[in-house]
């Protein structure tokens, strides 16, 4: 009974969605109405979801999804404007694009522009991670490739994507594949794996798939940075023991060698069942980790930071963030230089806001937390994006024009 509790809550907070409109915003956007959203292919604002990047120079990169294909468009003023939307995949596929799954795009320093995503198969909860690349800034974008080497119709989803400065890509995902072969072999497998592949050649060729660790949740998010090695840190929720779903972290020694994962919370969420909230990560200058993650144990709830300065092996101790019984939820963490920023959403009856608290020293303290925004209506959750140390918040609110909010330390919004 109290499991299936935690379940309803949890499903309760991530359905309410979060909107975006700073403050100090006093216009609203006009709405687009249902009519005008219908067989809207190439309509930036119909869509669901909204992944952004900045690239090098300081352009704005989007991608999104309607009508079963991919759209990237740029942006040139902070998403003010935006250039006409270019088509990915040519032919149709049931793409993930809602909530934590959502297709991801990087820009690599050669102004190479990278994107995966999750396509839906047959059954239920299945899919393949796919890829493609622009290399004329956005004009065209390549034939979408399958990343995971096992076809099997099972499940290969919540991708990961990043790329370091020697423009290697990393992609990482959560896989049924060991969890097939146990139940043939009449073995018990509980959840899923975390794998990841590697292209060292501007994705003209992967590596083969490689597990990282058994036993990964199910369906929660994964997130990835790149450290000062330039080499990837993954973090994902995972399964220790009876069904406690607590989270791991993984670096790298090498470009395609992962070390030993360590844990990186402690709160004994015991649930049987996918919270469908995964953590956030960002690694700043110092090789410092930041990390944000959501729990609903019974103990210790709510979102939760903490900082690690030998690679994951051990954390500070946690720090609580945001208001558990407005349902704080789904935090990102942007780390530049000693400043470090928390943004999640929270339900405020019949508001949902956002707020962000800031630390100007590596995370040790805090500033009180701040509203930056709030709406009644539907929306995406909240990311932090960066360009030059210049952090904003990007917040979409389907059926209005996107935008980004910027965020000034020193101003009340």
């Amino acid at each position: 009974m109290k499991t299936s509790l935690i379940i309803l809550t949890i499903t309760a907070s991530l359905m309410l969605a979060v909107s975006t409109q700073a403050a100090q915003h006093q216009h609203h956007d006009k709405s687009t109405s249902i009519k005008d959203c219908e067989n809207a292919e190439s309509k930036q604002h119909c869509a669901k979801t909204m992944t952004s990047t900045f690239d090098s120079k300081g352009r704005l990169w989007s991608v999104w999804t309607n009508s079963q294909h991919l759209y990237v468009n740029h942006s040139d003023d902070n998403g003010k404007s935006f250039s006409q939307p270019v088509k990915v995949n040519k032919i149709s596929e049931d793409i993930s694009a809602r909530n934590e799954h959502r297709p991801k795009i990087k820009a690599s320093d050669s102004g190479i522009i990278y994107l995966s995503w999750t396509i839906k198969l047959k059954k239920r909860f299945t899919g393949h991670i796919r890829f493609s690349k622009s290399t004329d800034n956005g004009t065209s974008f390549s034939q979408p490739v399958t990343i995971n080497d096992n076809l099997d119709i099972i499940g290969h989803r919540f991708d990961a994507l990043s790329v370091n400065k020697k423009g290697h890509i990393y992609i990482s995902w959560l896989d049924k594949r060991d969890q097939q072969l146990a139940i043939k072999a009449g073995k018990k497998y509980n959840g899923a794996a975390a794998y990841y592949a590697v292209s060292t050649d501007d994705g003209a060729s992967f590596s083969k798939n490689k597990k990282i660790a058994d036993n990964s949740c199910e369906c929660c998010r994964m997130a990835m940075d790149i450290d000062n090695n330039d080499l990837p840190v993954i973090a994902w929720r995972h399964i220790y023991g009876d069904n406690i779903r607590d989270h791991s972290i993984v670096s790298f020694s090498k470009t395609n060698t992962p070390l030993k994962p360590n844990r990186l919370s402690h709160d004994l969420w015991k649930i049987k069942g996918c919270p469908h909230h995964g953590p956030s990560i960002s690694i700043n200058q110092n090789n410092r980790y930041h990390t944000v993650w959501f729990n609903n144990a019974i103990k210790r709830h709510g979102i939760f930071y903490a900082h690690s300065d030998d690679q994951g092996k051990s954390f500070s101790n946690p720090v609580s963030i945001g208001d558990y019984e407005k349902r704080a939820s789904h935090a990102d963490v942007k780390a530049t230089n000693n400043t470090v920023y928390i943004v999640w959403k929270e339900f405020h009856a019949p508001y949902s806001k956002i707020f962000i608290m800031i630390s100007e020293d590596q995370g040790i303290s805090w500033n009180k937390k701040r509203l930056i925004a709030k709406t009644t209506k539907t929306t995406d959750y909240p990311f932090l994006i960066s360009h030059n140390n210049n952090v904003l918040v990007s917040w979409h609110i389907p059926g209005n024009k996107y935008k980004l909010i910027p965020i000034n330390k020193k101003k009340n919004y």
